[in-house]
């Protein structure tokens, strides 16, 4: 006997462990599912801005040829 637990005390909190345990290994699944999903949604954002940039830059070529046409930036 553990100092002054009894059997039945060591079983129960054994279990109450256990299944603390599988919860945060439950919820430890859960959030690295959720990383991962938002690891990708990142990846597909930053494709679709980097095109968008792209076709900016496309346009504004096409719209400015001529780098003397170009309006100056805004004034702050």
């Amino acid at each position: 006997m553990v100092a002054g637990m009894d059997e039945d005390a060591l079983e129960q909190r054994l279990v109450e462990l256990e299944t603390r345990l599988a919860f945060q290994e439950q919820a430890l699944a859960e959030l690295s599912q959720a990383l991962a999903e938002m690891r990708l949604e990142r990846a597909r954002t930053d494709e679709l801005l980097h095109a968008v940039l792209a076709d900016l830059r496309g346009l504004r070529g096409a719209l400015y040829a001529d780098p003397a046409s170009e309006p100056p930036p805004p004034h702050y």
